[in-house]
């Protein structure tokens, strides 16, 4: 197994430690997605879809698949697309695209959580829900397109807003869903593919949202200690 690496985010210097994803080649050997060392981590402005994925040759056969680009969210609101070491020239994004389980949380006691591999935006609706059901949020349901209010989901405790697009989240929306929360005294989260604009982040903290980042295996991360507590249950 490989082991964690350090990545340190360029924009406000925290270090974070990261497991490099493993994926399953046909041929029965794991696939490992290991961080290229020698290369720093690239904040994520604006989503391009041919620079989501990463082909990486198995060292057991030789084959050469694409898997998700892996990334991570840094808590002060920066997605970080992180460098794979032996990336290949593309091999098309159909060759693969395995649904790998994520661990659980360090201490937390649910089975693994089974993300959903994102390539469209109700891939990333499908995380959301499939995520909030596993954190123990019942009967959680999607609209059929985005009401008015914003909500794209609704449980019997919890409305969440998913968003999909390639630009950073924005204030308005993290206001729009906190303040559906507020009218329906419950908990808010919100979700997002392209991380938080700065002032989104900031904003967030003050009103006490829970912030997640979605990243193309489907596995949310906490981006802010509003989240950490949802993840923990005391949410």
């Amino acid at each position: 197994m490989t082991e964690n690496a350090t990545v340190r985010c360029p924009d406000c210097r925290r270090e974070h430690h990261y497991n490099p994803a493993h994926y399953p080649c046909p041929c029965g050997t794991p696939v490992s997605l290991a961080l290229a060392s020698d290369q720093p981590p690239v904040p994520v402005l604006r989503r391009s879809w041919s620079e989501c994925w990463v082909s990486v040759r198995c060292v057991g056969c030789g084959r050469v698949d694409t898997w998700p680009q892996p990334e991570l969210g840094c808590p002060c609101g920066t997605l970080l697309r992180l460098p794979v070491r032996g990336q290949q020239a593309p091999a098309g994004l159909e060759a693969s695209g395995a649904d790998p389980a994520a661990p659980p949380t360090a201490g937390d006691l649910r089975p693994a959580f089974q993300p959903v591999t994102i390539r469209t935006a109700h891939d990333a609706l499908l995380a959301a829900d499939q995520y909030l059901r596993w954190l123990g949020h019942r009967d959680v349901r999607a609209a059929g397109t985005r009401p008015a209010s914003g909500v794209d989901l609704r449980g019997r405790d919890i409305v969440a807003r998913v968003e999909a697009g390639t630009a950073p989240t924005t204030v308005r929306a993290v206001e729009t869903i906190w303040l559906n929360g507020l009218n329906e005294s419950t908990t808010a989260a919100c979700f997002s593919l392209a991380g938080y604009a700065p002032r989104a982040r900031a904003r967030a903290d003050e009103l006490d949202l829970a912030l997640f980042v979605l990243d193309l295996t489907g596995t949310p991360q906490a981006v802010n200690e509003a989240a950490e507590r949802l993840v923990r249950g005391e949410g």
